[in-house]
């Protein structure tokens, strides 16, 4: 997930307001990043990285530029091929078959004709972030977003941290807290677990935290375990028990 806008003649990322970028919260030319995810899925052939823009880039073109330059126009999943209506998406074997391995939201509607970067919000559904989303057994969703439980929208991101990042409290929300939005969450998208979670300082926990979320996740999606690490090799209905996990608690 990251904050786009123009700056100093090129393409920034910034986390700002009122759609301007300032010398006060710039972060970085975005090419820097951009070249560290092609590098990152040049190196590893089986991976798959998902880009979500807020996206504030006015030049024409802009991203577009940016992303040529980065080199990872040749990893792009193309817009045609994504889903409709809630559809399926391919599975993953077939993307890393056609190297089609970096998927790329916007939400800025118009990129979508002008750039053929896909419009987010017609793919995905999201729910509240910030202090609004952290309240125990609601998940209502954000105001961009259609409701949690509309099916013409396949993707599901939950997002868990609070308006402003305290290092100190991410131990206690990313751990058994954030376990449980996800439950509650799941109820509200229609019995579907998200696909992508949202947090801040995601290594800091009491316990596995944001990486057991993840592995719950992945195990409820692949197999309907409630951890990967449970799902029987070759069996989509099969759980194995995992082993307890030893010394697993992060720093807080």
């Amino acid at each position: 997930m990251l904050d786009t806008y123009d700056f100093e003649d090129d393409i920034w990322l910034c986390h700002s307001f009122e759609g301007e970028c300032n010398d006060f919260t710039a972060f970085s030319p975005a090419i820097d990043t951009l070249k560290e995810v092609e590098a990152f899925l040049a190196t590893n052939p089986s991976e798959i990285v998902t880009l979500i823009l807020e996206d504030y880039v006015e030049s024409p073109k802009g991203l577009t530029k940016v992303f040529n330059a980065s080199g990872l126009m040749k990893y792009w999943f193309p817009m045609s091929n994504m889903p409709q209506n809630g559809q399926d998406w391919p599975l993953v074997k077939d993307m890393v078959a056609n190297n089609q391995r970096l998927i790329v939201f916007t939400t800025e509607r118009k990129k979508q004709e002008s750039e053929g970067i896909a419009y987010q919000w017609n793919y995905m559904v999201e729910n509240m972030y910030g202090d609004d989303g952290m309240n125990s057994g609601s998940c209502p969703n954000c105001a961009e977003s259609a409701a949690l439980n509309d099916k013409t929208k396949s993707l599901v991101l939950v997002n868990y941290y609070k308006s402003v990042p305290i290092m100190k409290s991410s131990c206690e929300d990313n751990s058994p807290e954030l376990l449980n939005m996800l439950q509650t969450c799941y109820g509200a998208a229609g019995n579907r677990w998200a696909n992508f979670v949202a947090v801040d300082f995601y290594k800091r926990s009491d316990g596995r935290g944001a990486f057991q979320a993840v592995d719950r996740l992945n195990g409820k999606l692949l197999c309907g375990c409630d951890d990967v690490n449970e799902c029987a090799l070759g069996s989509l209905t099969t759980c194995n028990p995992v082993e307890p996990i030893q010394n697993s608690k992060m720093a807080v």
